[in-house]
């Protein structure tokens, strides 16, 4: 079980750009093809903007073509939790941090292997831990 995380919308907008906090609390969705991670093959650990939470690892990492940084799992099943999202007169599903419910993006089974999953997530939503080398 993951200890929540929850803050006022003061203290968010604190913490967060305009856009993170748009994406993460406001579930909005960044432009295609616009997101600092979409093409980054830097090596590490992708964070939860807003709790620091280890989501999804760099090896896990794919280029979809799809415009959003895509991953083929998450760092462990429990980091995230996921919704049905009814919006915009489709189905899909959401996939949100488990630690402090922010909005990363969503998931669809159009991957590859091994998952078959795109954890199709925005670039708003992560920070990059880059793996030093030693």
């Amino acid at each position: 079980m993951v200890d929540k995380i929850s803050k006022s919308k003061h203290e968010w907008l604190e913490q967060l750009t305009p856009l993170q906090y748009k994406v993460t609390r406001e579930k909005a969705t960044e432009r295609p093809f616009s997101g600092e991670y979409e093409k980054t093959t830097t090596p590490g650990l992708y964070r939860c903007v807003c709790c620091g939470q280890e989501l999804f690892e760099s090896d896990a990492k794919f280029d979809a073509g799809c415009g959003w940084p895509s991953f083929t799992k998450p760092v462990a099943g429990s980091r995230v939790s996921e919704e049905t999202d009814g919006s915009h007169g489709m189905m899909r599903t959401e996939v949100l941090c488990s630690k402090c419910d922010a909005h990363l993006g969503h998931v669809f089974e159009d991957g590859p292997e091994p998952t078959g999953l795109r954890y199709c997530i925005n670039s708003a939503s992560l920070k990059l831990d880059p793996k030093t080398g030693k």
